[in-house]
Parts: structure tokens; sequence; C-alpha cells
């Protein structure tokens, strides 16, 4: 190498290491004298995780996001309203609405008729959880759940709304919570990705609104955090099985020496991007194993399709990703995303409604009870809800057959189990027409804190810098809900 050449890469180097240090050299120097443990003492390898030790004392291990693409019809399945059956096709009061933002669909309407829903509600359980009629099986794990009534958003249209409840932003580009907790805690499974996503589409509106992976993606982190998708059929994960004619030696021996080029760049430039890539081929090669062995469901017994349905013997569907989330959290997979396309009802709920919970009701409630019978609910955290809700007036006509509902966002259901949360409780009051909150708000970034907390994750303090600024999860806001912790 030439005099001029060195001289080139050792001032390349130089800046690299300037512009990656947090604010330069004096803040290097400061965090020695602060804290000389912690300045030292992260952990080289990127599965490892960037915390040493979790913030608080944690109460989940891993998370199932049952996420419901298109915003599910509270109205229709859990925050029961006797006055809107009492007053089923008269003007909502203009003061209930008040000034706050409709969407392009119903702005323009003249007449906001209230929709009482047309299923019948129950009491369920020792908790009296109100669940109507479509979720029969979600009925039967009442006392299992925390219902939240009163999550809300100020998102009301689905790109937005899902951007922001996948990365605490509505802008695209951000890291998602399965990033963001694969990057702060890392795997405890080497052989699996610690963020995995499962899509399926609903038979309610089975041409809803699509989904994009960067719901799932690492934005500026590591991109070794990004969720890895799982598909139906024979190729779960694309591009994993070697090429005709290629043996395991062989794609061996060609890794080995692609490890070595790449420790070559990464010794002479530092980018810890080649370190991401390094892993990442590894764990594509051990996934040649682990992936096809979680996704064979061959050793499961009549038992288990008989708890989530027969239509877990289909892949690709809700049912068989409820099993799937089930082998993977076996299997201590840290973050498991399902999404779940078709809640978009702005019309025909009396007959998309029904198709749409049937598609979820016994598999949801199937993952439940299977992770309580084997021990893993107590450290699971099971996740279930969409973007955010419907409107209680009518969208468009109401007639005596049909009906249909707008997005929003002013207060809407989910319900969390497991995991370190109470059973058996609601939290949180809507008025008498679920159309405003009246006590107990739970914002969006407060149900992201919430989650990183029983975590063991204090979201203040998870962050990662990026373009002059540090950035987390819940950017400026968020508080954790400790009323739910059990």
């Amino acid at each position: 190498m030439s005099d001029e050449i060195h001289k080139c890469n050792c001032n390349m180097n130089r800046r690299h290491f300037l512009s990656k240090t947090s604010l330069g050299l004096g803040a290097f120097a400061l965090a020695s004298l602060l804290n000389p443990k912690a300045l030292f003492s992260r952990k080289v390898d990127p599965l490892a995780g960037a915390m040493e030790t979790t913030h608080v004392i944690p109460k989940a291990k891993r998370i199932i996001y049952l996420f419901q693409s298109g915003g599910p019809s509270q109205h229709d399945m859990f925050d029961y309203k006797p006055k809107m059956e009492e007053l089923d096709g008269e003007e909502l009061p203009p003061s209930v609405r008040g000034d706050q933002r409709l969407t392009g669909m119903t702005a323009n309407q003249t007449s906001f008729p209230v929709a009482g829903p047309r299923f019948k509600f129950k009491r369920h359980g020792e908790s009296g959880a109100w669940v109507s009629d479509l979720l029969p099986y979600t009925a039967e794990i009442a006392d299992e759940l925390c219902f939240i009534k009163t999550a809300y958003t100020e998102e009301i249209n689905h790109d937005p709304a899902i951007t922001f409840f996948q990365t605490g932003s509505p802008q695209p580009g951000l890291p998602s919570m399965g990033s963001w907790i694969s990057y702060g805690l890392g795997s405890d499974n080497e052989n699996l990705p610690s963020f995995s996503v499962l899509i399926s589409r609903g038979t309610g509106r089975p041409f809803d609104q699509p989904l994009y992976s960067r719901l799932w993606g690492s934005g500026f982190l590591p991109s070794l955090h990004q969720g890895v998708q799982y598909r139906a059929g024979k190729d779960p994960v694309l591009n994993l099985h070697n090429p005709d004619g290629v043996k395991k030696m062989s794609r061996r021996s060609m890794l080995d020496a692609l490890k070595d080029l790449n420790q070559l760049h990464l010794d002479e430039y530092g980018d810890p991007e080649i370190t991401t890539r390094i892993e990442q081929y590894e764990m594509a090669y051990r996934m040649q194993t682990s992936v096809p062995e979680t996704m064979d469901l061959s050793d499961e017994p009549e038992s288990t399709f008989e708890l989530y349905g027969e239509d877990a013997k289909t892949p690709g569907t809700y049912a068989a990703n409820c099993l799937l989330a089930r082998r993977l959290a076996e299997r201590d997979v840290k973050f498991i995303q399902l999404y779940h396309m078709g809640w978009d009802q702005h019309n025909g709920i009396p007959d998309q409604l029904p198709l749409q919970c049937q598609d979820i009701d016994q598999a949801s409630a199937g993952l439940v009870k299977d992770l309580k019978q084997r021990g893993l609910l107590e450290d699971t955290l099971v996740i279930w809800g969409g973007e955010f809700g419907r409107t209680a007036y009518c969208q468009g006509p109401l007639t005596k057959k049909t009906y249909g509902r707008d997005h929003h966002p002013r207060c809407f259901t989910i319900w969390m189990a497991g995991g370190g949360v109470k059973r058996g409780i609601t939290y949180g009051e809507t008025d008498e027409f679920g159309y405003n909150i009246v006590k107990d708000p739970v914002h969006v970034h407060d149900i992201q804190a919430t989650i990183l907390h029983l975590m063991g994750i204090d979201h203040e303090r998870l962050t990662y810098r990026d373009q002059g600024r540090r950035f987390r999860l819940t950017d400026v806001h968020g508080k954790v809900v400790d009323d739910i912790i059990a």
C-alpha cells in the first residue's frame, strides 16, 4: 500500500470515528468521567442486545401481538352501550361529536344516525366483561383478559395510524416496536430471528388495504433487528434454501470465506453494519434447519387443532399463524407479530363482521388457553387490537338490514393477557355513545410505554442516536399504565 493510499484510509477512519461518536470527543470524555463502566461494558455481539441489564424487573419474556388491521368495531364486539340501541336511527347529538376531525368519507354527511349494534351482548366470567355473541370463544376466556376500553390516537387514516402503532410515529422510516425490543434485549434463541412476522387475510373484507414491510422494518437501527416474515407454503422464508447442486458443506465453506472478507472490511472501516451483515449470513445458515422444524406441524396432536380450529391446518390462515406463534414462543422468539387484514367495515357490517370474527375468535382464545396450559402465559404478553375503532354513527344509509361505520380514533378497545397484566379487568370508561373518553384515557404512546415496561425496558432510556438527535419508540411522550399491571 502506498503512503498516499494509507494516509487516505487513515483520514477516512478518523472522520468515520468522529461522525459516529455521540457528540464528538468531548462527549466521549464526559461519559468516561461520569460512568466509565457503562461506557466500556457494551457487548460486542449484536445478538446480545444493547442493554447490559433490564431497566426494571421484567414480567414478560416475549410478546405475541395479534394486530387486527383495519379498525375493529368496538361497538359491535366489546363496548356495549344500551343508549345506542335505544336511539338506533336517531341523530347523534352534535355536542357528542363537537368539532372533532372526521374522515373525508363522512365529513360531508348531512345526517349522522346512531347505529345500534345488531348483535347481542352478555356479561361473561366472574369479571362480568361485556362481549357480544360474535365472539363466543373470546367470551370463555374473559377472566384471563385485561380490556382497555379507552385506547386513543390522533391518526384517523389507516396507513399513518398503523405506522404510529408500530413505530411511534405516523411518518414512515422509524424502527418498529419489535425492532426496538430486539435491539434492546437481543435474542434468546440464536437459531431464529428475535422478531418474527406472520400475515393473514381476513374473509370479512378479503381485498382490504395492504400492509407494507416497513411496518416491521428496523429503520435506522442495525438491520439485524428488522422483522423476518414467514410465508405460507414450502418456502416460509425466501431465499433460505441452498440452490440445486449446492451441498451444506459447500455453503459452510463459502460463508466462512465471506466472513473473512467481511472481517477485513470491518477491521479497516469499523462500519457496524458489516457486523450485522456477518450475523445475518450466519443466522440464515442456522435457519436452514430451525425454520423447517418450527413450521412443521406434523408433531401436533389432533387436540391442538380442536383448540385452535380446523383452519389451523391451512397454512397462511389466522388460526395457523396463531399456532405458529405458540411454537415460536416455545422457542423463545422475543417478538412475534401477527397481522390480520379485513377489519375496515365502512358498510355491510351484518354480513362482513361475523366472518371476520369467525376468523379470529377461536384461534385467539385457543392461543391464550394453549399458552396457559403449557405454563407460558405467565411470561408471554398477548395483545389484541387494531389501529383505531369505528364510529357510533352510520356511514352512509342506515337500514334495517345493513349499516357501516367510519374510522374513529377517539376511543377504541384492545385487550391484553398474560405477561404481567391484571386478569379479568376492564380499564377505562367511554360515554353513553362510546364516542368520547370519560375516564382513564390510554394513548398509543402509553400502550407502547407499558409494553416496554412489562419487558423490563424504561421507554425513556432505550434510545438510539441518528442524524444528530436521540430517538426512542415513544418520542417525547408516553407513560406506563400502572393500574393494569399485576
